[in-house]
């Protein structure tokens, strides 16, 4: 087996801890989002020639993670199921409880939805970045969004406006 190139795990190192904080706000599940991030890095790895020459190796494994795990999502024939407990990982105090019911929400849309959502509002991509990733246009994804934001917002119902107060 040869050795990996040291551009390569300084890369790894470096974007595991974003790639694993998008896949755990996709994924709702902790071991599925490690699973999802050592596909994404193992992935990149097999192509790391190529990709480290492109001219953003970050977006391109965000692109990765993010179609990895739509792709996960549409296979009928995976038997893992995500788990209904979220991590144990202590936030802030501040908004525990609003965090909390955004992750129940989240876990309770589509994947696609989920996708826009986390890569739009919670890591604050443009449109334009969540376009790329997603391989819509920028029309598309701001559509996308306002159609999850309405069905987040309905998922939520009251719950939402007594923590935003």
């Amino acid at each position: 087996m040869r050795e990996a190139p040291a551009d390569y795990l300084e890369f790894a190192a470096a974007r595991s801890g974003p790639l694993f904080r998008t896949a755990c706000l996709l994924t709702g599940d902790w071991h599925l989002a490690e699973d999802l991030v050592q596909e994404t890095l193992a992935k990149m790895y097999r192509s790391w020639r190529r990709i480290s020459r492109v001219d953003s190796p970050v977006a391109y494994a965000d692109t990765v993670l993010v179609r990895t795990f739509l792709s996960q999502r549409r296979r009928r024939s995976s038997t893992e199921r995500p788990s209904d407990r979220l991590p144990d990982a202590a936030g802030p105090a501040q908004d525990a409880e609003l965090r909390m019911a955004l992750l129940d929400g989240l876990a309770r849309m589509t994947a696609k939805d989920r996708a826009v959502l986390v890569l739009r509002y919670w890591e604050d991509r443009s449109v334009e970045e969540t376009a790329q990733v997603l391989q819509l246009s920028s029309g598309a994804v701001r559509a996308q969004s306002m159609r999850a934001l309405q069905r987040l917002r309905a998922l939520l119902g009251d719950q939402l406006a007594d923590l935003a107060a």
